[in-house]
């Protein structure tokens, strides 16, 4: 499929060593560190960031639907835009944009210009993980498609590991501020390594029309592939956007030890998106069958094991194993759902994440602003993850209809 896209993705993948491969995923991934923490770590800071502006914390929480809602506009805008831009000029020209975002929120004086110039960051934030998705899976023979994209994606789960829980520590420490300024500069080390090692000579968009390919994208199972997305990340933040008030409030954390615990939930999320990679090659709809049972079954322990510490940071280390693990599954399960668009479909399959992300945040704040407790929120999250699980079951048995009719014909 990609080398029919590509004419001479074949010899230009012969062509590259070992070495020149992984380079550029792990420009790619450094890149995604960067993006993955100015999107996450603001929710470790939100009581920081709601004292500060004097705002709720649902007010502080629709910071974190903002930027998701930012990412789900951004996508469909700058999918069009680079349709046909060298997918380097591309890649670097939304780094770019990065950084200059992240400085936007580390100068805001007010609750609505940060809003707003965590929008100017979302925007970049689709088109780069959706074209960086294809080069990495290019980058690869077929069936090594999922791991390469689970590398790139691996700079989000360090992200995790390493960026938010560092970068919650400096903002309690230094103020939210210097988070943000942190945050730039690592989009400039980024910005170095995409230079440095993203080849010069990257197989370029197929050509076609672009109406041709967003019409491609409304097919049933291309819609499914995007709804599958969208409820794995509605899942996850009606509960982790919010994350710090059940650390806090529920669970007896001291403010000073919530860095250290969502360390633990990062690396649970490295371990799950490595794994939810090999997972995909071997059998995609199973797997994610699998895992969106397994998500439901830790939310509904969460509920009652946040009430104890020790209970609580087995959850969140499995949680986040699990949560993760869906994310290059379904990737790639996009990528083969529309395979005539792969640039558009990747970059929109972002979108459909991060209108998950809003839905999710506003979903929990609609919880805890009606004065429902903090412990409702993994039942929210684990209904979530039973649709999600019943939208897999419905495609595979559509996808088998489609083979069973291919044959018949």
């Amino acid at each position: 499929m990609w080398s029919g896209m590509f004419p001479m993705a074949d010899l230009w993948r012969f062509r590259m060593s070992k070495t020149s491969m992984y380079l550029p995923l792990f420009a790619l991934a450094a890149a995604a560190f960067g993006i993955g923490t100015t999107e996450f770590v603001i929710m470790g800071l939100l009581p920081e960031v709601a004292a500060d502006l004097h705002v709720t914390a649902q007010a502080a929480g629709m910071l974190v639907s903002g930027y998701a809602l930012g990412v789900a506009a951004g996508a469909p805008v700058l999918a069009v835009l680079t349709a046909r831009w060298p997918r380097r000029r591309a890649l670097l020209s939304l780094v770019g944009m990065f950084i200059a975002g992240n400085v936007l929120c580390a100068l805001a004086p007010s609750y609505a210009l940060l809003m707003g110039a965590r929008v100017v960051t979302a925007f970049c934030h689709a088109a780069f993980f959706g074209i960086g998705a294809v080069v990495a899976a290019d980058l690869v023979p077929r069936e090594k498609r999922a791991q390469a994209v689970a590398v790139m994606f691996t700079g989000l789960t360090l992200a995790n590991v390493l960026g938010v829980p560092f970068g919650t520590a400096l903002g309690q420490w230094a103020g939210w501020r210097t988070t943000f300024w942190a945050v730039a500069a690592i989009g400039l080390l980024a910005l170095l390594a995409l230079q440095l090692w993203l080849p010069r000579r990257l197989p370029l968009p197929a050509a076609g029309k672009l109406l041709r390919e967003f019409r491609s994208l409304l097919g049933l199972r291309v819609q499914m592939a995007l709804l599958i997305s969208t409820l794995a990340s509605v899942s996850m933040f009606a509960v982790f956007t919010y994350i710090a008030y059940i650390l806090r409030e529920v669970t007896g954390f001291a403010a000073s030890a919530e860095s250290w615990v969502l360390l633990l939930f990062g690396g649970g999320i490295t371990v799950g998106g490595l794994l939810g990679g090999r997972l995909a090659d071997w059998r995609l709809m199973r797997a994610m069958a699998g895992l969106f049972a397994a998500i439901a079954l830790v939310m509904l322990l969460f509920a009652y094991t946040s009430h104890f510490q020790a209970a609580t940071l087995v959850t969140l280390f499995v949680w986040g194993v699990v949560s993760f693990a869906v994310v290059p599954a379904a990737q790639v399960y996009v990528l083969d759902q529309a395979s005539e668009a792969p640039n558009l479909a990747s970059t929109l399959n972002q979108g459909a994440f991060n209108l998950g992300n809003a839905t999710g945040a506003w979903l929990g704040g609609l919880v805890i602003g009606n004065g429902l407790p903090l412990t409702d929120l993994p039942l929210l999250g684990a209904g979530v993850s039973v649709l999600a699980l019943a939208v897999v079951l419905y495609s595979a048995l559509l996808g088998r209809r489609v083979q069973v009719a291919g044959y018949a014909g």
